[in-house]
């Protein structure tokens, strides 16, 4: 098995990939992408933490894990679908533009 050290690199490094996409970009769709890079960041040291707690598979750890993948496609299936009105309304997916458009 892989070090401890190697699943945090690798988590801290989705997340900052993950806070770079929310933070610096426009587009809502690269935005929902950052969002689920952050949640995947999450999953993957959930299960390493898990495994290295316990010592072996930890089935409860795991479906935890399947839950929460199964709840974030429903929240990006659900910001798509917001995307997809925002875009059919106002013709434009950069969120600068949109925040132009408050009342």
């Amino acid at each position: 098995m892989l070090e401890i050290q190697v699943y945090l690199i690798t988590v801290l490094s989705l997340l900052l990939i993950g806070l770079y996409c929310m933070t610096f970009k426009s587009n809502m769709i690269r935005i929902l992408i950052g969002i689920e890079i952050i949640l995947n960041a999450a999953n993957l040291s959930f299960i390493a933490f898990s495994a290295r707690i316990s010592g072996q598979v930890d089935l409860l750890g795991q479906s935890i894990v399947v839950m929460s993948i199964v709840l974030g496609g429903s929240v990006i299936a659900v910001g798509l679908t917001m995307v997809l009105n925002a875009y059919k309304h106002f013709k434009t997916l950069d969120v600068r533009e949109l925040r132009r458009l408050r009342w």
